[in-house]
């Protein structure tokens, strides 16, 4: 399943290019301020407090935090977006290092990750999974809601490395493409807390900690609905372009729920997440 909304604070310093319309404005203007508020890297702000998560029972930036703080050695962040979350961690150790596999993100990243110390390479085709790393090269591998391959994982480990990873349960999202006609992008029981753990330990690593947490994610209006599902743009392809020829293929599921969400009511989507610490045996 891929990458699913970050659970981070909201950039402060991000600003909507467009005045945000009112919930009840028209359906047309709802659809024009999506198309006009560009998508940079995974930076929430122009949705904040109008998608909103759960919180969480974990904090996974202060575990990650303390990994990256630890002196075990060089960090590698695979899937770090344009490194919005990994650039608030440092100081880091030499040697770390960040991968991301959607090509409009790695200016991003690499602008703000490079001054850092942190060199970000790419990721991309159908050897997304493999990473461009010597064996043992790393103390630390975090992941916050990218695939993994576990082998590949454990390979660029050192002996006794660390790996934590918070993933999204493949039935996130399920809900809205269901209210919009469309096919679900993945089978909802594909990603799971359990098939997690049990991958990691045929691997080859010990698993320390799993958690899992039953959260929902709100939506309150219908342009921060259409701008999250061009931000999460393998949720429904053929909508994320937000073309007027896919929001006519779409027109009548999204004018249902501008009106739900018009009159003051939210739609609720499941938004399940995992935590699960492993390490490397000696």
């Amino acid at each position: 399943m891929p990458d699913a909304v970050p659970d981070t604070p909201a950039t402060p310093d991000r600003a909507s290019e467009a005045p945000v319309p009112a919930r009840d404005a028209s359906f047309e203007e709802h659809v024009a301020w999506a198309r006009a508020v560009p998508v940079v890297g995974f930076d929430l702000s122009p949705v904040a407090g109008r998608v909103v998560e759960d919180p969480l029972p974990w904090d996974y930036v202060a575990l990650a935090r303390e990994l990256v703080a630890s002196g075990r050695g060089p960090v590698l962040d695979l899937g770090t977006g344009g490194g919005e979350l990994l650039s608030t961690l440092g100081p880091f150790p030499a040697g770390s290092a960040a991968t991301e596999g959607w090509a409009p993100n790695l200016p991003v990243a690499r602008r703000r990750l490079q001054p850092l110390g942190v060199e970000v390479r790419p990721v991309e085709g159908d050897d997304e999974q493999l990473l461009p790393f010597f064996d043992g090269q790393f103390a630390v591998v975090l992941d916050r809601h990218e695939e993994f391959d576990p082998d590949e994982v454990l390979r660029v480990l050192e002996p006794g490395g660390v790996f934590l990873t918070q993933q999204a349960d493949s039935r996130d999202g399920v809900r809205l493409s269901t209210a919009l006609g469309a096919e679900p992008a993945w089978d909802p029981d594909s990603v799971t807390l359990d098939a997690a753990v049990e991958v990691l330990r045929e691997a080859g690593f010990v698993v320390d900690a799993a958690r899992e947490h039953e959260g929902l994610r709100r939506f309150r209006d219908l342009s921060a609905l259409l701008w999250y599902l061009r931000l999460m743009a393998w949720q429904v392809p053929d909508l994320a372009s937000l073309s007027p020829e896919a929001v006519a293929r779409y027109e009548a599921p999204l004018r249902a729920l501008h009106l739900h969400l018009a009159a003051g009511h939210e739609f609720v989507d499941e938004a399940p997440r995992f935590l699960v610490v492993a390490r490397k045996p000696f």
